[in-house]
Protein backbone atom coordinates (compact mmCIF):
# COMPACT_ATOMS: atom_id res chain seq x y z
CA UNK A 1 0.00 0.00 0.00
CA UNK A 2 3.05 2.28 0.27
CA UNK A 3 1.63 4.17 3.22
CA UNK A 4 3.25 5.06 6.54
CA UNK A 5 1.09 3.51 9.31
CA UNK A 6 1.13 6.55 11.61
CA UNK A 7 0.11 8.99 8.88
CA UNK A 8 -3.68 9.35 8.58
CA UNK A 9 -5.48 8.23 5.44
CA UNK A 10 -7.48 10.87 3.60
CA UNK A 11 -10.51 8.58 3.55
CA UNK A 12 -11.50 5.19 4.90
CA UNK A 13 -14.27 3.51 2.89
CA UNK A 14 -16.40 0.89 4.64
CA UNK A 15 -17.62 -1.74 2.14
CA UNK A 16 -16.55 -2.90 -1.32
CA UNK A 17 -19.78 -3.44 -3.22
CA UNK A 18 -21.16 -1.16 -5.96
CA UNK A 19 -20.62 1.91 -3.73
CA UNK A 20 -17.26 1.12 -2.14
CA UNK A 21 -15.56 0.15 -5.41
CA UNK A 22 -16.56 3.32 -7.23
CA UNK A 23 -15.81 5.49 -4.16
CA UNK A 24 -12.27 4.13 -4.06
CA UNK A 25 -11.83 4.76 -7.79
CA UNK A 26 -13.12 8.35 -7.56
CA UNK A 27 -10.98 9.26 -4.55
CA UNK A 28 -7.91 7.82 -6.19
CA UNK A 29 -8.60 9.80 -9.38
CA UNK A 30 -8.53 13.03 -7.39
CA UNK A 31 -5.24 12.12 -5.72
CA UNK A 32 -6.63 11.16 -2.33
CA UNK A 33 -5.18 8.28 -0.34
CA UNK A 34 -7.94 5.88 0.58
CA UNK A 35 -8.40 2.33 1.83
CA UNK A 36 -11.55 0.19 1.84
CA UNK A 37 -12.47 -2.44 4.41
CA UNK A 38 -14.75 -5.27 3.35
CA UNK A 39 -16.02 -7.92 5.77
CA UNK A 40 -16.61 -10.52 3.03
CA UNK A 41 -13.73 -12.59 1.62
CA UNK A 42 -14.07 -10.72 -1.70
CA UNK A 43 -15.68 -7.70 -3.40
CA UNK A 44 -19.31 -7.53 -4.51
CA UNK A 45 -21.34 -6.54 -1.45
CA UNK A 46 -24.98 -7.62 -1.73
CA UNK A 47 -24.08 -9.58 -4.86
CA UNK A 48 -21.37 -11.49 -3.01
CA UNK A 49 -23.70 -12.72 -0.24
CA UNK A 50 -27.03 -13.29 -1.99
CA UNK A 51 -26.38 -16.45 -4.03
CA UNK A 52 -29.69 -18.18 -3.45
CA UNK A 53 -31.28 -20.06 -6.40
CA UNK A 54 -32.86 -17.63 -8.86
CA UNK A 55 -31.14 -14.51 -7.43
CA UNK A 56 -31.11 -11.77 -10.05
CA UNK A 57 -31.51 -8.05 -10.45
CA UNK A 58 -35.04 -6.59 -10.71
CA UNK A 59 -34.03 -3.64 -12.92
CA UNK A 60 -32.96 -4.24 -16.53
CA UNK A 61 -29.24 -5.06 -16.70
CA UNK A 62 -28.44 -2.36 -19.25
CA UNK A 63 -29.57 0.22 -16.67
CA UNK A 64 -28.25 -1.50 -13.53
CA UNK A 65 -24.55 -0.82 -14.02
CA UNK A 66 -21.91 1.89 -13.76
CA UNK A 67 -21.84 4.80 -16.19
CA UNK A 68 -18.52 6.46 -15.23
CA UNK A 69 -16.36 4.74 -17.86
CA UNK A 70 -17.12 4.48 -21.55
CA UNK A 71 -14.35 1.87 -21.89
CA UNK A 72 -16.17 -0.28 -19.33
CA UNK A 73 -19.44 0.21 -21.23
CA UNK A 74 -17.81 -0.88 -24.48
CA UNK A 75 -16.20 -4.07 -23.22
CA UNK A 76 -18.97 -5.46 -21.01
CA UNK A 77 -22.05 -7.08 -22.50
CA UNK A 78 -24.97 -8.36 -20.43
CA UNK A 79 -26.36 -11.74 -21.43
CA UNK A 80 -29.90 -11.44 -20.04
CA UNK A 81 -32.52 -8.74 -19.68
CA UNK A 82 -32.29 -9.27 -15.89
CA UNK A 83 -28.76 -10.40 -15.06
CA UNK A 84 -28.41 -13.33 -12.65
CA UNK A 85 -26.30 -12.94 -9.49
CA UNK A 86 -23.17 -14.75 -10.78
CA UNK A 87 -23.01 -12.39 -13.77
CA UNK A 88 -23.33 -9.23 -11.63
CA UNK A 89 -20.62 -10.56 -9.32
CA UNK A 90 -18.36 -11.23 -12.35
CA UNK A 91 -19.02 -7.65 -13.48
CA UNK A 92 -17.99 -6.20 -10.10
CA UNK A 93 -14.85 -8.37 -10.03
CA UNK A 94 -14.08 -7.18 -13.56
CA UNK A 95 -14.38 -3.55 -12.36
CA UNK A 96 -12.09 -4.24 -9.37
CA UNK A 97 -9.46 -5.71 -11.72
CA UNK A 98 -9.82 -3.23 -14.58
CA UNK A 99 -9.28 -0.22 -12.31
CA UNK A 100 -6.71 -2.02 -10.14
CA UNK A 101 -8.76 -1.45 -6.98
CA UNK A 102 -7.85 -4.60 -5.04
CA UNK A 103 -4.53 -3.26 -3.78
CA UNK A 104 -6.42 -0.74 -1.61
CA UNK A 105 -9.13 -3.13 -0.37
CA UNK A 106 -8.63 -5.16 2.78
CA UNK A 107 -11.08 -8.10 2.66
CA UNK A 108 -12.16 -10.34 5.55
CA UNK A 109 -12.14 -7.16 7.63
CA UNK A 110 -15.24 -6.02 9.48
CA UNK A 111 -15.35 -2.50 10.86
CA UNK A 112 -16.45 -2.67 14.50
CA UNK A 113 -16.10 0.95 15.63
CA UNK A 114 -15.50 4.47 14.32
CA UNK A 115 -14.80 7.23 16.85
CA UNK A 116 -14.34 10.91 16.03
CA UNK A 117 -11.42 12.58 17.81
CA UNK A 118 -12.49 16.22 18.28
CA UNK A 119 -9.05 17.57 19.18
CA UNK A 120 -7.35 16.25 16.06
CA UNK A 121 -10.44 16.22 13.79
CA UNK A 122 -9.70 12.61 12.82
CA UNK A 123 -11.67 9.38 12.69
CA UNK A 124 -10.27 6.34 14.50
CA UNK A 125 -11.56 3.19 12.85
CA UNK A 126 -11.33 -0.18 14.60
CA UNK A 127 -11.62 -3.45 12.68
CA UNK A 128 -11.87 -7.06 13.78
CA UNK A 129 -8.52 -7.73 12.08
CA UNK A 130 -6.14 -5.03 13.30
CA UNK A 131 -4.99 -4.43 16.86
CA UNK A 132 -4.41 -0.71 16.27
CA UNK A 133 -7.21 1.56 14.98
CA UNK A 134 -6.68 3.12 11.54
CA UNK A 135 -6.87 6.88 11.36
CA UNK A 136 -8.47 8.98 8.60
CA UNK A 137 -9.63 12.54 7.96
CA UNK A 138 -12.96 11.31 6.58
CA UNK A 139 -14.99 8.13 6.55
CA UNK A 140 -17.48 6.98 3.90
CA UNK A 141 -20.05 4.36 4.89
CA UNK A 142 -20.61 2.34 1.70
CA UNK A 143 -22.35 -0.30 3.80
CA UNK A 144 -25.42 -0.96 1.66
CA UNK A 145 -29.16 -0.77 2.36
CA UNK A 146 -29.84 -4.51 2.38
CA UNK A 147 -26.64 -5.91 3.87
CA UNK A 148 -27.69 -7.04 7.36
CA UNK A 149 -29.95 -10.10 7.31
CA UNK A 150 -32.54 -10.39 10.05
CA UNK A 151 -31.89 -13.23 12.45
CA UNK A 152 -34.80 -15.62 12.78
CA UNK A 153 -36.38 -15.25 16.21
CA UNK A 154 -38.33 -18.51 16.21
CA UNK A 155 -37.78 -20.61 19.35
CA UNK A 156 -35.98 -23.93 18.84
CA UNK A 157 -34.09 -22.88 15.74
CA UNK A 158 -30.89 -24.63 16.82
CA UNK A 159 -32.68 -27.94 17.45
CA UNK A 160 -33.70 -28.67 13.86
CA UNK A 161 -31.99 -31.88 12.75
CA UNK A 162 -32.28 -31.19 9.01
CA UNK A 163 -30.40 -28.58 7.00
CA UNK A 164 -31.08 -24.87 7.49
CA UNK A 165 -30.41 -22.31 4.74
CA UNK A 166 -30.63 -18.51 4.63
CA UNK A 167 -31.24 -16.77 1.30
CA UNK A 168 -28.95 -13.93 2.38
CA UNK A 169 -26.04 -16.23 3.32
CA UNK A 170 -26.34 -19.03 0.77
CA UNK A 171 -23.55 -21.65 0.53
CA UNK A 172 -21.06 -21.19 -2.31
CA UNK A 173 -21.42 -24.76 -3.54
CA UNK A 174 -24.61 -25.89 -5.33
CA UNK A 175 -27.39 -27.22 -3.09
CA UNK A 176 -29.52 -30.09 -4.38
CA UNK A 177 -33.04 -30.45 -2.97
CA UNK A 178 -33.96 -33.49 -5.08
CA UNK A 179 -36.17 -35.91 -3.15
CA UNK A 180 -36.37 -33.66 -0.07
CA UNK A 181 -39.31 -32.14 1.79
CA UNK A 182 -38.46 -28.44 1.97
CA UNK A 183 -39.94 -25.42 3.76
CA UNK A 184 -39.51 -21.81 2.69
CA UNK A 185 -40.35 -19.29 5.41
CA UNK A 186 -41.13 -15.88 3.92
CA UNK A 187 -42.61 -14.52 0.68
CA UNK A 188 -40.55 -11.38 0.04
CA UNK A 189 -38.40 -10.75 -3.02
CA UNK A 190 -35.72 -13.36 -2.20
CA UNK A 191 -38.35 -16.02 -1.52
CA UNK A 192 -40.27 -15.17 -4.70
CA UNK A 193 -37.09 -15.75 -6.73
CA UNK A 194 -36.12 -18.91 -4.80
CA UNK A 195 -39.48 -20.73 -4.66
CA UNK A 196 -39.87 -21.62 -8.39
CA UNK A 197 -36.28 -22.92 -8.51
CA UNK A 198 -36.60 -25.12 -5.41
CA UNK A 199 -40.04 -26.38 -6.47
CA UNK A 200 -38.50 -27.90 -9.61
CA UNK A 201 -36.23 -30.09 -7.42
CA UNK A 202 -37.93 -30.79 -4.11
CA UNK A 203 -40.12 -33.81 -3.45
CA UNK A 204 -42.48 -31.38 -1.74
CA UNK A 205 -42.19 -27.65 -1.05
CA UNK A 206 -44.24 -25.93 1.66
CA UNK A 207 -44.30 -22.13 1.62
CA UNK A 208 -45.07 -20.34 4.91
CA UNK A 209 -46.56 -16.92 4.20
CA UNK A 210 -47.45 -14.20 6.69
CA UNK A 211 -48.14 -11.32 4.29
CA UNK A 212 -48.52 -11.89 0.54
CA UNK A 213 -46.57 -9.66 -1.84
CA UNK A 214 -47.52 -8.25 -5.20
CA UNK A 215 -45.31 -9.67 -7.92
CA UNK A 216 -45.14 -8.98 -11.65
CA UNK A 217 -43.60 -11.12 -14.40
CA UNK A 218 -40.02 -10.31 -15.43
CA UNK A 219 -40.36 -11.80 -18.94
CA UNK A 220 -36.66 -12.45 -18.66
CA UNK A 221 -34.56 -13.79 -21.51
CA UNK A 222 -31.55 -13.02 -23.64
CA UNK A 223 -31.30 -9.41 -24.77
CA UNK A 224 -32.04 -9.24 -28.52
CA UNK A 225 -28.94 -8.05 -30.48
CA UNK A 226 -30.87 -5.11 -31.97
CA UNK A 227 -31.73 -3.87 -28.45
CA UNK A 228 -28.07 -4.05 -27.39
CA UNK A 229 -27.14 -2.15 -30.55
CA UNK A 230 -29.75 0.52 -29.76
CA UNK A 231 -28.26 0.94 -26.28
CA UNK A 232 -24.73 1.22 -27.64
CA UNK A 233 -25.77 4.00 -30.01
CA UNK A 234 -27.95 5.91 -27.53
CA UNK A 235 -26.34 5.22 -24.16
CA UNK A 236 -25.84 8.85 -23.08
CA UNK A 237 -29.37 9.87 -24.11
CA UNK A 238 -30.98 6.83 -22.46
CA UNK A 239 -29.10 7.48 -19.22
CA UNK A 240 -30.17 11.12 -19.23
CA UNK A 241 -33.79 9.98 -19.73
CA UNK A 242 -33.43 7.61 -16.77
CA UNK A 243 -32.00 10.34 -14.52
CA UNK A 244 -34.95 12.57 -15.42
CA UNK A 245 -37.47 9.86 -14.42
CA UNK A 246 -38.98 9.63 -10.93
CA UNK A 247 -37.42 6.30 -10.00
CA UNK A 248 -34.30 6.83 -12.09
CA UNK A 249 -35.37 4.08 -14.50
CA UNK A 250 -36.47 4.63 -18.12
CA UNK A 251 -40.08 3.94 -19.16
CA UNK A 252 -41.25 2.80 -15.75
CA UNK A 253 -43.48 5.72 -14.88
CA UNK A 254 -45.77 7.78 -17.07
CA UNK A 255 -45.49 11.24 -15.56
CA UNK A 256 -48.77 12.70 -16.72
CA UNK A 257 -51.58 10.13 -17.17
CA UNK A 258 -54.11 9.86 -14.33
CA UNK A 259 -55.94 6.57 -13.84
CA UNK A 260 -58.82 8.47 -12.23
CA UNK A 261 -59.41 10.23 -15.59
CA UNK A 262 -58.88 7.26 -17.93
CA UNK A 263 -61.88 5.31 -19.27
CA UNK A 264 -61.92 1.74 -17.85
CA UNK A 265 -61.43 -0.04 -21.19
CA UNK A 266 -58.48 2.18 -22.06
CA UNK A 267 -56.97 1.68 -18.58
CA UNK A 268 -57.32 -2.09 -18.92
CA UNK A 269 -55.54 -2.02 -22.28
CA UNK A 270 -52.61 -0.03 -20.80
CA UNK A 271 -52.31 -2.36 -17.80
CA UNK A 272 -52.42 -5.43 -20.06
CA UNK A 273 -49.80 -4.05 -22.45
CA UNK A 274 -47.44 -3.36 -19.56
CA UNK A 275 -48.13 -6.74 -17.94
CA UNK A 276 -47.12 -8.43 -21.20
CA UNK A 277 -43.91 -6.38 -21.29
CA UNK A 278 -43.16 -7.28 -17.66
CA UNK A 279 -41.01 -5.65 -14.98
CA UNK A 280 -41.57 -2.72 -12.63
CA UNK A 281 -43.44 -0.69 -15.24
CA UNK A 282 -46.67 -2.71 -14.88
CA UNK A 283 -48.27 -0.02 -12.70
CA UNK A 284 -46.28 2.81 -14.29
CA UNK A 285 -48.83 3.71 -16.93
CA UNK A 286 -50.46 6.11 -14.47
CA UNK A 287 -49.02 8.69 -12.11
CA UNK A 288 -51.71 8.65 -9.39
CA UNK A 289 -51.66 5.01 -8.18
CA UNK A 290 -49.47 5.83 -5.16
CA UNK A 291 -51.49 8.96 -4.37
CA UNK A 292 -55.17 8.24 -4.92
CA UNK A 293 -57.05 5.46 -3.10
CA UNK A 294 -59.58 4.83 -5.88
CA UNK A 295 -56.87 4.58 -8.54
CA UNK A 296 -54.89 2.29 -6.26
CA UNK A 297 -57.91 0.00 -5.84
CA UNK A 298 -58.33 -0.27 -9.64
CA UNK A 299 -54.66 -1.28 -10.01
CA UNK A 300 -54.95 -3.76 -7.13
CA UNK A 301 -58.01 -5.29 -8.79
CA UNK A 302 -56.10 -5.77 -12.07
CA UNK A 303 -53.30 -7.64 -10.25
CA UNK A 304 -55.76 -9.68 -8.15
CA UNK A 305 -57.49 -10.83 -11.37
CA UNK A 306 -54.10 -11.82 -12.81
CA UNK A 307 -53.36 -13.94 -9.73
CA UNK A 308 -56.79 -15.64 -9.95
CA UNK A 309 -56.26 -16.24 -13.65
CA UNK A 310 -52.83 -17.92 -13.11
CA UNK A 311 -53.42 -19.84 -9.85
CA UNK A 312 -55.92 -22.63 -10.44
CA UNK A 313 -57.00 -23.28 -6.83
CA UNK A 314 -59.29 -20.37 -5.78
CA UNK A 315 -58.36 -20.65 -2.07
CA UNK A 316 -54.61 -20.50 -2.82
CA UNK A 317 -55.15 -17.60 -5.25
CA UNK A 318 -57.06 -15.74 -2.53
CA UNK A 319 -54.28 -16.32 0.04
CA UNK A 320 -51.66 -15.06 -2.44
CA UNK A 321 -53.59 -11.82 -3.02
CA UNK A 322 -52.54 -8.93 -0.73
CA UNK A 323 -55.43 -7.20 1.05
CA UNK A 324 -53.86 -5.31 3.94
CA UNK A 325 -51.94 -2.51 2.18
CA UNK A 326 -52.19 -0.40 -0.99
CA UNK A 327 -50.52 -1.84 -4.09
CA UNK A 328 -47.05 -0.42 -4.77
CA UNK A 329 -46.44 0.72 -1.18
CA UNK A 330 -44.14 -2.24 -0.56
CA UNK A 331 -41.43 -2.84 -3.13
CA UNK A 332 -42.93 -4.75 -6.04
CA UNK A 333 -41.38 -8.13 -6.71
CA UNK A 334 -40.36 -9.18 -10.22
CA UNK A 335 -40.60 -12.92 -10.81
CA UNK A 336 -40.22 -15.81 -13.20
CA UNK A 337 -43.17 -18.24 -12.79
CA UNK A 338 -43.85 -17.46 -9.12
CA UNK A 339 -47.66 -17.70 -9.13
CA UNK A 340 -47.69 -20.62 -11.59
CA UNK A 341 -45.48 -22.59 -9.17
CA UNK A 342 -48.49 -22.95 -6.84
CA UNK A 343 -50.23 -25.03 -9.52
CA UNK A 344 -47.64 -27.78 -9.06
CA UNK A 345 -48.80 -30.86 -7.19
CA UNK A 346 -45.63 -30.78 -5.04
CA UNK A 347 -46.16 -27.24 -3.71
CA UNK A 348 -48.42 -26.13 -0.86
CA UNK A 349 -49.04 -22.75 0.80
CA UNK A 350 -49.53 -22.29 4.55
CA UNK A 351 -51.00 -19.01 5.82
CA UNK A 352 -49.29 -18.14 9.11
CA UNK A 353 -51.15 -14.87 9.60
CA UNK A 354 -53.96 -16.97 11.09
CA UNK A 355 -51.94 -19.75 12.78
CA UNK A 356 -48.47 -18.40 13.39
CA UNK A 357 -45.20 -20.34 13.58
CA UNK A 358 -44.69 -21.22 17.26
CA UNK A 359 -41.37 -23.00 17.04
CA UNK A 360 -38.86 -24.84 14.93
CA UNK A 361 -38.86 -28.47 16.14
CA UNK A 362 -36.12 -31.11 15.68
CA UNK A 363 -38.24 -32.48 12.80
CA UNK A 364 -39.51 -29.30 11.20
CA UNK A 365 -42.00 -26.50 11.90
CA UNK A 366 -44.83 -26.25 14.42
CA UNK A 367 -47.57 -23.68 13.83
CA UNK A 368 -50.47 -22.92 16.16
CA UNK A 369 -52.48 -25.32 13.98
CA UNK A 370 -50.20 -28.30 13.24
CA UNK A 371 -46.77 -29.96 13.03
CA UNK A 372 -44.84 -30.26 9.75
CA UNK A 373 -41.85 -32.48 9.00
CA UNK A 374 -39.00 -31.25 6.76
CA UNK A 375 -35.58 -32.32 5.57
CA UNK A 376 -34.55 -28.70 4.92
CA UNK A 377 -35.76 -25.22 5.90
CA UNK A 378 -34.97 -22.09 3.88
CA UNK A 379 -35.29 -18.83 5.84
CA UNK A 380 -36.12 -15.91 3.52
CA UNK A 381 -36.97 -13.42 6.23
CA UNK A 382 -35.47 -10.20 4.95
CA UNK A 383 -33.11 -7.52 6.20
CA UNK A 384 -32.67 -4.88 8.85
CA UNK A 385 -32.84 -2.38 6.00
CA UNK A 386 -31.36 1.09 5.52
CA UNK A 387 -29.89 1.45 9.04
CA UNK A 388 -28.94 -2.10 10.04
CA UNK A 389 -25.31 -1.99 8.89
CA UNK A 390 -24.69 1.37 10.58
CA UNK A 391 -26.39 0.27 13.82
CA UNK A 392 -23.98 -2.63 14.12
CA UNK A 393 -20.89 -0.42 14.11
CA UNK A 394 -20.10 1.55 17.26
CA UNK A 395 -20.05 5.03 15.69
CA UNK A 396 -19.47 8.02 18.00
CA UNK A 397 -19.31 11.66 16.93
CA UNK A 398 -18.89 14.97 18.74
CA UNK A 399 -19.20 14.87 22.51
CA UNK A 400 -19.00 11.07 22.48
CA UNK A 401 -22.57 10.83 21.15
CA UNK A 402 -23.40 7.47 19.62
CA UNK A 403 -25.13 7.36 16.22
CA UNK A 404 -27.35 4.59 17.62
CA UNK A 405 -28.60 6.94 20.35
CA UNK A 406 -29.10 9.83 17.96
CA UNK A 407 -31.18 7.51 15.76
CA UNK A 408 -33.11 5.90 18.61
CA UNK A 409 -36.40 7.43 17.32
CA UNK A 410 -35.54 6.82 13.68
CA UNK A 411 -32.67 7.86 11.41
CA UNK A 412 -32.09 11.57 10.85
CA UNK A 413 -29.79 12.74 8.08
CA UNK A 414 -29.28 15.71 5.81
CA UNK A 415 -29.94 14.52 2.23
CA UNK A 416 -29.13 10.93 3.26
CA UNK A 417 -25.47 11.98 2.95
CA UNK A 418 -24.46 13.46 6.29
CA UNK A 419 -25.46 13.42 9.97
CA UNK A 420 -25.20 16.46 12.24
CA UNK A 421 -22.66 15.95 15.03
CA UNK A 422 -20.67 13.49 12.90
CA UNK A 423 -18.15 15.61 10.93
CA UNK A 424 -16.60 14.16 7.75
CA UNK A 425 -18.76 11.04 7.97
CA UNK A 426 -20.69 10.38 4.77
CA UNK A 427 -23.32 7.74 4.03
CA UNK A 428 -23.86 6.45 0.50
CA UNK A 429 -27.62 6.05 -0.19
CA UNK A 430 -28.41 6.62 3.48
CA UNK A 431 -31.91 7.05 4.91
CA UNK A 432 -33.42 10.29 3.62
CA UNK A 433 -32.21 9.79 0.04
CA UNK A 434 -34.07 8.06 -2.84
CA UNK A 435 -31.87 4.97 -2.42
CA UNK A 436 -34.09 1.85 -2.48
CA UNK A 437 -36.90 3.74 -4.27
CA UNK A 438 -34.67 4.14 -7.31
CA UNK A 439 -32.22 2.30 -9.54
CA UNK A 440 -29.41 1.73 -7.06
CA UNK A 441 -26.48 1.74 -9.52
CA UNK A 442 -26.82 5.34 -10.83
CA UNK A 443 -28.11 6.47 -7.42
CA UNK A 444 -24.91 5.18 -5.81
CA UNK A 445 -22.81 6.85 -8.51
CA UNK A 446 -24.56 10.17 -7.92
CA UNK A 447 -23.79 9.99 -4.18
CA UNK A 448 -20.18 8.95 -4.69
CA UNK A 449 -19.62 11.80 -7.15
CA UNK A 450 -21.19 14.29 -4.73
CA UNK A 451 -19.10 13.07 -1.76
CA UNK A 452 -15.87 13.03 -3.79
CA UNK A 453 -16.49 16.57 -4.97
CA UNK A 454 -17.33 17.74 -1.43
CA UNK A 455 -14.07 16.28 -0.10
CA UNK A 456 -12.09 17.96 -2.89
CA UNK A 457 -13.88 21.28 -2.23
CA UNK A 458 -13.06 20.98 1.47
CA UNK A 459 -9.35 20.78 0.62
CA UNK A 460 -9.63 23.63 -1.91
CA UNK A 461 -11.32 25.87 0.69
CA UNK A 462 -8.63 24.96 3.25
CA UNK A 463 -11.27 23.68 5.64
CA UNK A 464 -10.86 20.59 7.82
CA UNK A 465 -14.38 19.38 8.54
CA UNK A 466 -17.89 19.51 7.15
CA UNK A 467 -21.06 18.32 8.83
CA UNK A 468 -24.79 18.87 8.54
CA UNK A 469 -26.17 21.80 10.52
CA UNK A 470 -28.82 20.53 13.00
CA UNK A 471 -31.52 22.86 11.61
CA UNK A 472 -30.84 21.79 8.00
CA UNK A 473 -31.10 18.16 9.09
CA UNK A 474 -34.38 18.76 10.94
CA UNK A 475 -35.84 20.58 7.93
CA UNK A 476 -34.81 17.76 5.57
CA UNK A 477 -36.25 15.02 7.81
CA UNK A 478 -39.51 16.98 8.03
CA UNK A 479 -39.58 17.32 4.22
CA UNK A 480 -38.89 13.58 3.67
CA UNK A 481 -41.78 12.70 5.98
CA UNK A 482 -44.12 15.32 4.59
CA UNK A 483 -43.60 14.05 1.03
CA UNK A 484 -44.03 10.42 2.16
CA UNK A 485 -47.33 11.22 3.86
CA UNK A 486 -48.69 12.80 0.67
CA UNK A 487 -48.61 9.23 -0.69
CA UNK A 488 -50.12 5.92 0.39
CA UNK A 489 -46.69 4.42 1.19
CA UNK A 490 -46.73 4.84 5.00
CA UNK A 491 -49.90 2.69 5.16
CA UNK A 492 -47.90 -0.49 4.59
CA UNK A 493 -45.97 -2.23 7.35
CA UNK A 494 -42.96 -2.40 5.07
CA UNK A 495 -39.21 -2.46 5.56
CA UNK A 496 -39.22 1.10 4.19
CA UNK A 497 -40.87 1.93 7.55
CA UNK A 498 -38.65 -0.37 9.61
CA UNK A 499 -41.82 -2.33 10.41
CA UNK A 500 -40.24 -5.74 9.76
CA UNK A 501 -37.84 -5.43 12.72
CA UNK A 502 -39.45 -5.65 16.18
CA UNK A 503 -38.82 -2.52 18.25
CA UNK A 504 -37.42 -0.54 15.30
CA UNK A 505 -38.88 3.01 15.21
CA UNK A 506 -41.51 3.65 12.53
CA UNK A 507 -40.27 6.36 10.22
CA UNK A 508 -40.44 6.40 6.43
CA UNK A 509 -36.73 6.06 5.59
CA UNK A 510 -36.23 6.63 1.83
CA UNK A 511 -37.00 9.92 0.04
CA UNK A 512 -39.99 9.55 -2.25
CA UNK A 513 -39.87 12.98 -3.89
CA UNK A 514 -38.22 11.46 -6.98
CA UNK A 515 -34.70 11.26 -8.36
CA UNK A 516 -34.79 14.52 -10.43
CA UNK A 517 -35.99 16.68 -7.49
CA UNK A 518 -33.45 15.07 -5.19
CA UNK A 519 -30.54 15.51 -7.59
CA UNK A 520 -31.49 19.14 -8.14
CA UNK A 521 -31.49 19.72 -4.37
CA UNK A 522 -28.03 18.13 -3.97
CA UNK A 523 -26.64 20.26 -6.81
CA UNK A 524 -28.18 23.41 -5.32
CA UNK A 525 -26.70 22.67 -1.87
CA UNK A 526 -23.18 22.21 -3.32
CA UNK A 527 -23.58 25.19 -5.67
CA UNK A 528 -24.51 27.46 -2.76
CA UNK A 529 -21.25 26.69 -0.94
CA UNK A 530 -22.66 23.64 0.85
CA UNK A 531 -25.77 25.30 2.18
CA UNK A 532 -26.94 23.57 5.36
CA UNK A 533 -23.43 22.30 6.15
CA UNK A 534 -21.00 23.69 8.71
CA UNK A 535 -17.50 23.95 7.24
CA UNK A 536 -14.77 24.52 9.80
Amino acid sequence: MGHHPSEPWDVIVVGAGFAGLYMLHRLRKQGMRAIAFEKAPDVGGTWYWNRYPGARVDIESVEYCYSFSSALDEEWQWSEKYAPQPEILRYLNHVADKFDLRRDIQVNTGVTAAHFDEKANLWHVTTDRDAIPRVARAIVMATGCLSVPKDPDFPGIGRFRGKSFFTSRWPHEPVDFTGLDVAVIGTGSSAIQTIPEVARQARHLTVFQRTPNYSVPARNGQIPPEELELWKLNRARFRAEAAAAGFGIRHVQSEDRLLSQTPPAEAERIFEERWQHGGFGVLGGFSDIALDEKSNAIAADFLARKIRCIVKDPRTADLLTPKTYPVGTKRMCVDSDYYATFNRSNVSLVDVSQAQIEEITPDGVRTAAQDYRFDAIIFAIGFDAMTGALDRIDITGRGGRKLKDKWADGPKTYLGLSVSGFPNLFTVTGPGSPSVLSNMAPTIEHHVDWIARALADLVARRKTTMEAAPEAEEAWVAHVNEVAHMTLYPRANSWYMGANVPGKPRIFMPYIGGVPAYRAKCAEVAGNGYEGFILA
